[in-house]
């Protein structure tokens, strides 16, 4: 299988790479940020692609996004550090064709390009009701499943403890339009304070 491997740090890249040439797989390509990542995946058309989420010029969602708008056949497994199940409903909903955290081991790797490979999802359980909750079920995971993925972004800097103007500057966004996402996120996770939106963060392993 042609791999593409996307992660910005160069060591998970070359420990990747060990475990998936042991098991005969080619890897076609690999780069540090989302950029890039699109160039690669178009030119050298691998089978499957990982990709990392919190990387650099272009996440990883709109990665993501410009794959399937672009109709790219690869399968996508993500592999990031991000373990919420908040993070694996939004990749669903985006077409990757599965979600492993890095926590888990790292041989998993192998098992998980295996089923995508074959055309089938590698999520963590409960992803599938995350994205297909009850309509009755006012729980956090239904309330996560109305924030955007860059209030998502938002919401983890602040659960990060960053300022306003970092994930600004992280996110290429005006300080405005950070608090704009700030006020929305506490309207539609039904908290009233900062540290509530925090705790709500923290809560659902955001961070």
């Amino acid at each position: 299988m042609k791999v593409l491997l996307v992660d910005d740090h160069a060591v998970v890249r070359m420990a990747i790479a060990m475990i998936l040439g042991r098991e005969g797989h080619e890897i076609v390509g690999e780069c540090d940020n989302g950029v890039d990542a699109l160039s690669l995946a178009f030119a050298l058309k691998p089978d499957a692609i990982v990709l990392d989420l919190d990387i650099p010029q272009l996440d990883g969602m709109a990665v993501l996004d410009r794959l399937r708008i672009g109709g790219s056949s690869a399968h996508v497994l993500v592999h990031t550090g991000l373990k919420s199940q908040a993070y694996a409903a939004q990749c669903m909903r985006a077409g990757a064709a599965g979600f492993l955290s890095k926590i888990d081991d790292p041989v998993e790797i192998v098992t998980a390009l295996k089923a995508v490979a074959s055309g089938k999802s590698w999520y963590p359980v409960g992803t599938l009701n995350s994205v297909r909750h009850s309509d009755f079920a006012r729980d956090d995971a239904q309330l996560l499943s109305g924030i955007t993925r860059r209030e998502l972004k938002v919401l983890h800097g602040l659960a990060l403890g960053l300022s306003n103007k970092q994930i600004a500057d992280d996110m290429l966004l005006s300080n405005k339009t950070v608090s704009t996402y700030k006020t929305r996120l506490m309207l539609k996770l039904n908290v009233n304070t900062l540290l509530e939106l925090i705790e709500f963060a923290k809560r659902n392993d955001l961070v």
